[in-house]
């Protein structure tokens, strides 16, 4: 009987440590701060996708509160009929100003539900436009070069084991925790906390010998 209920332990282990090895992320590249900074978020996002409409003002909370770098990637779902198109015009707008790209980012999330094909984003996308004083050209990407972009953001995300958006990253410069990925909206400020109290402390700076 304990040599049964033994190896039915190993096997629950297994399984366990199976499926931590499935949701770990196989390249972790991009799970770090931006220089100058000792934690920050990282989203795989698509522009199409509700469940990041919903998380969109949650990140920005938690970026204003806590004064932390929001870092974006791409992270297109094939089901997604739009979404690319999106991305790609939101780095065009990059491209006139960091700022610019991401007010369009937070400005398609908040009508998303107004979308519903291809010609509709040109329509909403064109009052953005219309509305900051920046045209947006018939062919905005004329070398595929932001298409390259998205597409290799979205490749990234594959070889970081995301499957599904939005996957958030709360990431930092401590080694003990360099990165936690937010189980669920609803713990992204739990999970912050969570990596900041692991942070090592900041060196104290010496003081000036007086003359």
């Amino acid at each position: 009987m304990k040599t049964k209920l033994v190896a039915l332990i190993a096997v629950v282990m297994m399984m366990i440590a199976a499926g931590i090895a499935a949701d770990a992320p196989g390249d972790t590249s991009a799970l770090h701060p931006p220089a100058g900074s000792r934690m920050a978020l990282v989203v795989f996002e698509d522009l199409e996708c509700p469940a990041c409409a919903a998380a969109d003002p949650l990140l920005l909370q938690a970026e204003r509160n806590y004064g932390l770098p929001l870092v974006r990637h791409d992270f297109i779902l094939p089901q997604h009929k739009w979404s690319k198109d999106a991305h790609i015009m939101a780095r065009y707008f990059d491209t006139q100003s960091p700022k610019l790209g991401e007010e369009f980012r937070q400005y398609i999330f908040a009508n998303q539900r107004s979308i519903y094909n291809q010609g509709l984003l040109r329509t909403w996308a064109d009052k953005f436009a219309a509305a900051h004083h920046t045209p947006l050209p018939m062919f905005y990407d004329p070398t595929g070069a932001l298409r390259a972009k998205v597409e290799a953001d979205t490749k990234l995300g594959w070889e970081m084991a995301v499957r599904q958006t939005p996957t958030i990253y709360v990431v930092s410069n401590s080694p003990q925790m360099p990165y936690v990925k937010v189980p669920e909206q609803g713990k992204l400020f739990e999970t912050i906390e969570q990596v900041k109290a692991a942070l090592p402390p900041v060196p104290a700076t010496k003081s000036a010998k007086k003359k």
